[in-house]
Formats: C-alpha cells, sequence, structure tokens
C-alpha cells in the first residue's frame, strides 16, 4: 500500500511536471514578464523615500546658503547633515539599480522563448517589445549613472561649505557643474519615463496578438 502510494505521488508530481512545460511559448514570455514586473517592486519602493530625502537636502542648502560665514559653526552642522542625507539617498538608488538589474535579468529569459513562437505576427510584436524594454534598461542605467554623478557634485559642494576660506567663485563654479548636472537627471529620467510608457504599450499589443488575457493591474507598470 505504502509503494503504491509512493508511486502515485511520483506519477503526480510527473504530470505536473510535463503540463508546466507545455505551456506555450508566449505563455511562458507572460510567466517572464509578470516576474520581472515583480523583480522591481524595490525599485517602487524606494521612490518615496528618495523624494523625500531631495526634499529634506533642499531645505538643509537653504538653510546654509541664509547662513553668514559669523555662523560657520552652524554651516558645518548643516553641511554634515546634509552629507549623512546623500550618503542615505546613495543607498536608496544602489536599491533601486539592484531591483532593476534583476528585472532585466530576469527579462532576458525571454530570448529563447521568442524563437519558438510559430505565429509570425506574434514573433515580431515579442521582438520588438525585447527591443523596447532593452533601451528602458539602457535609459534607466543612463540615469543611474547622472544620479550618482550629481550625488557626487553634491557631495563636494558641502565639502567646501565647511571651508573657511572659501571663495565665492570656486563656489559659483561648483554650483554652476551641479545644476548642469541635474539637467541632465532631469533629462536621463524623462528618457526612462518615455521608455517605460512605450514598453508598457508594446507590452499590452503583444498580448492582444497572443491572445493572453491579464488582469489589467498587472498589466501595468
Amino acid at each position: 500500500m505504502l509503494k503504491q502510494l509512493s508511486l502515485a505521488a511520483i506519477l503526480l508530481c510527473f504530470t505536473f511536471f510535463i503540463t508546466g512545460c507545455s505551456a506555450s511559448p508566449e505563455e511562458q514570455i507572460h510567466t517572464i514578464l509578470e516576474e520581472a514586473v515583480q523583480k522591481e517592486n524595490a525599485f517602487e519602493e524606494q521612490q518615496g523615500p528618495i523624494t523625500e530625502s531631495e526634499k529634506k537636502e533642499k531645505q538643509l542648502y537653504e538653510q546654509i546658503i541664509g547662513l553668514s560665514m559669523k555662523e560657520f559653526d552652524q554651516i558645518v552642522k548643516l553641511s554634515d547633515q546634509a552629507l549623512a542625507n546623500i550618503e542615505e539617498r546613495e543607498k536608496l538608488i544602489e536599491k533601486e539599480h539592484e531591483s532593476i538589474t534583476e528585472s532585466e535579468e530576469e527579462f532576458n529569459n525571454i530570448k529563447d522563448q521568442i524563437g519558438e513562437i510559430e505565429d509570425e505576427e506574434v514573433k515580431q510584436r515579442a521582438g520588438k517589445l525585447k527591443e523596447t524594454m532593452e533601451k528602458r534598461y539602457a535609459a534607466h542605467d543612463d540615469l543611474y549613472k547622472a544620479y550618482k554623478e550629481s550625488l557626487a557634485l553634491d557631495k563636494e559642494l558641502y565639502g567646501l561649505f565647511k571651508q573657511e576660506d572659501l571663495k565665492m567663485d570656486r563656489l559659483q563654479e561648483q554650483i554652476n557643474k551641479i545644476n548642469k548636472s541635474y539637467q541632465k537627471v532631469l533629462d536621463a529620467n524623462e528618457t526612462f519615463n518615455k521608455e517605460t510608457e512605450r514598453y508598457n504599450k508594446e507590452k499590452e499589443a503583444f498580448y492582444k496578438s497572443a491572445d493572453i488575457k491579464v488582469e489589467e493591474s498587472s498589466d501595468k507598470k
């Protein structure tokens, strides 16, 4: 009796294995896409804290430039707070980047599945989807690098604030660098958002061509 139960369990597991493997390439791509979305949860979770950190730094900066050199000790104190704030934001940015990297690694699994699609129209849609998502990942990489560069310049700025003999022309030079850096971040962020929008449209088009029904909430990122 025990042997029969064991054999039945094995057969049941084997049946599930076969069923899982029998999923079409389109269905397997759908699974990969949804798992890639899940990998980006940490990315979404960092957005609020990053925004709050940016607001805090702005407040500290405004306080610093509102002080005179007679209040140098306070300038140093606020600069140290700003530097600590930046270090915390760097950690948030790294978590965000790791999340996108994990998502990209998961997404890359669709390459083999695309080659298995028989319907040429659906295959073309899947190829376009892959191309669009790759551009999105590249756009985020550019955003990540631009943001990291911006944070490095901010650190230099608060280091300058802690120098009693700081010259105004040196301070202005640093501020000009930061302003250019911020513009790069804004441009990179705009590109990333546009590529995300394009990807969502291509994803919907692929699901439609492959006749894959999904819930509205799970199809958006």
